[in-house]
């Protein structure tokens, strides 16, 4: 049954957008409603508040995993669709962003959700209220600190040295716009700050006692896979004045471990039964966004098709198309992965068959493509709802990140490697001829970004991967070489290296005078 983890969606008692539109009156205490002088009295309004924490990650989610996670990374048509329809974005996908164009403003709107994290660590550790419910209190702020880390994280990849702010500075009173202006921090600082965010954070579960509610509230597991990220980023990834120390690669390892080692969480057999919406808590998925029909739904209708537009094409044998997956006209594609990235599967590989739905012209050429992963359910009035969960981590992550640890380390990837091929490829998986042989440290590394590629398809990982992926290990990103695209042509050329960062957009820059440019744009 559909988890309704957010069944009394409310708006945040505190959130910005309400409790700060006018300095006068911070510390006045409304009679009838709620404001900051009288919200924070109990372990009620606490829990309440980080439910809501919860739902920023739901509103920014198409935003932190998409846009920022897997646009840029080479594998999107751009321009017009096979379907006839113009795509979105097309400056971000093809990498042509720059200062007039950045693609995304205002710092994608992160710092936002940051202050409701922020709000809710101020007023609360080592308040009354953390003192009389100790336990409860500490699991609540585990959560935040390791939401948090995320937001900063994501921060981290996109600009390098970000603001970095940790309080809310008109609860102190009235101050001047000049206070609130912030410089960017160094890279390293950044890196530091998000590494000690995780510590406060499993350090909270650990006093909590408590590790899981389920797979949409943030848990322990999500923080050690978060960790695991972070300190795999750190390991590979040199940017500016922070590079990788010599314990990243053994910490981002024994985080995966813990999390391997962790019997609540493994392979699920059929890989399209994890996207399902009567599935949603299947043991594979250890962090995923929640939606639910009457709460939200996910934005993967601009990656299907309007039924005006598939009409016009054929199934595989050769009967016109109607409404192949049933979506009641409720959807046009925008999006649209390459003919060149579907043809890469292996014709045996069930997550082809399990992300995409092909269609061809009259003379059975495949013209194109639609995701069907993620396109929800019928609901009660039989309509069609995008209600699939969308996984943040899942444990094919724990196999393919602890293969990209073991290449790092010089060892044998092929375990892991072998662990994915073999459940996408079902009884059809033929070890002599299937299973992947240890080699040279670019073809493993070239192996494990395919799996990923293939394993997690709108899921935000690709333009992460070839950043932090590389030809050597002390090489270049993947980014910038052609063997990594499917198109033949890297998704970065050699001289533009600024561009693994994007750039400030001009109203920020100009709202901060002490805010300057990511070098390069």
């Amino acid at each position: 049954m559909k988890t309704r983890y957010f069944k009394f969606v409310i708006a945040l008692a505190v959130s910005a957008s309400m409790l700060f539109t006018s300095c006068d009156s911070l510390d006045l205490g409304p009679i009838d409603n709620y404001g900051n002088a009288n919200y924070w009295q109990n372990l009620a309004q606490v829990q309440t508040y980080v439910n809501g924490i919860h739902l920023d990650l739901r509103s920014n989610n198409f935003a932190r995993k998409f846009t920022m996670g897997e646009a840029r990374g080479g594998l999107q048509v751009i321009g017009t669709g096979s379907q006839g329809a113009s795509t979105y974005d097309d400056p971000i996908k093809g990498n042509t962003i720059n200062v007039d164009n950045p693609g995304v403003t205002a710092w994608g709107s992160y710092y936002g959700n940051i202050f409701d994290c922020n709000l809710l660590i101020q007023k609360v550790e080592g308040s009354s209220i953390q003192t009389a419910n100790q336990k409860d209190v500490d699991y609540l702020l585990a959560q935040t600190y390791g939401i948090r880390a995320l937001y900063y994280f994501t921060l981290y990849r996109a600009y390098g040295g970000v603001p970095i702010i940790t309080s809310v500075k008109v609860l102190d009173g009235q101050v001047s716009q000049s206070d609130l202006y912030t410089a960017r921090s160094t890279a390293k600082e950044v890196m530091d700050f998000i590494k000690a965010d995780l510590d406060k954070s499993l350090n909270y579960f650990a006093s909590s006692g408590k590790s899981w509610t389920n797979n949409v509230t943030w848990s322990k597991a999500a923080t050690q896979m978060l960790a695991a990220d972070v300190y795999l980023w750190s390991a590979k990834v040199s940017l500016d004045n922070q590079a990788p120390a010599s314990g990243d690669l053994a910490k981002a390892e024994s985080y995966l471990n813990e999390v391997k080692n962790n019997t609540q969480f493994g392979l699920v057999s059929d890989f399209a039964s994890i996207f399902a919406s009567n599935n949603e808590s299947n043991k594979e998925i250890i962090f995923s966004i929640n939606y639910a029909d009457g709460e939200a739904t996910s934005s993967v209708s601009n990656f299907l098709y309007a039924d005006a537009n598939i009409v016009s094409f054929y199934d595989k044998a050769g009967a016109k198309l109607g409404d192949p997956l049933n979506l009641k006209g409720t959807a046009i594609q925008r999006y649209e992965y390459t003919l060149n990235f579907w043809n890469a599967f292996k014709a045996k590989d069930k997550r082809r068959g399990a992300t995409f739905m092909e269609y061809y012209d009259k003379n059975g050429v495949v013209k194109g493509t639609v995701m069907k992963k993620f396109i929800g359910s019928i609901n009660s009035q039989g309509a069609r709802v995008y209600d699939s969960n969308e996984p943040v981590y899942r444990y094919a992550d724990v196999l393919l990140m602890l293969a990209e640890v073991e290449n790092m380390k010089n060892g044998d990837p092929a375990q892991y490697i072998n662990q994915i091929r073999q459940r996408a490829y079902g009884t059809d998986y033929v070890a002599a001829t299937d299973a992947y042989v240890n080699s040279d440290f670019k073809t493993n590394e070239y192996a494990i970004l395919a799996e990923r590629d293939f394993e997690f398809v709108f899921e935000g990982k690709r333009w992460y991967d070839v950043c932090r992926m590389k030809d050597a290990a002390n090489g270049k990103a993947l980014a910038f070489d052609a063997n990594s695209a499917y198109s033949g042509t890297p998704v970065l050329k050699s001289t533009e290296a600024f561009k693994l960062l994007w750039p400030v957009d001009k109203s920020t820059l100009n709202a901060d005078p002490k805010l300057v440019q990511t070098s390069g744009y």
